[in-house]
């Protein structure tokens, strides 16, 4: 992924060693920690490039940054809220089901009809 971090502009280009190994300053370091974090939070490229941009400027609003989480938030409780009712809708087939020899099926006879 740093790779890819270094193509798409997200991380500078590190320099590297004559064996090739990149090599980072504690800047370069912190913002991989950065970007590792917000990974983990569920960011996408785009937010987390704001984000970076955001982390690298210290003249940056807090509110420009909170605006991103909450922007995060929502679309995690849109995801939650659209597996909760997938999950619903699935355990409502699940629960149709006579788990049988017969070759008629609740669960797929509810998926065609949509």
């Amino acid at each position: 992924m740093i790779r890819h971090y270094e193509v798409t502009g997200l991380i500078p280009k590190a320099i590297r060693s004559d064996a090739q190994y990149r090599l980072y300053n504690s800047q370069q370091l912190k913002l991989l920690g950065v970007i590792k974090q917000a990974k983990r939070l569920g960011f996408s490229l785009n937010q987390i490039s704001a984000l970076s941009d955001l982390w690298q400027n210290p003249n940056r609003a807090s509110r420009e940054v909170k605006r991103l989480a909450e922007q995060h938030l929502y679309e995690i409780d849109s995801k939650i809220s659209e597996l909760k009712q997938m999950k619903t809708s699935l355990q409502e087939l699940a629960d149709n089901c006579n788990d049988d020899e017969n070759s008629n099926c609740s669960i797929l006879d509810g998926l065609d009809q949509g």
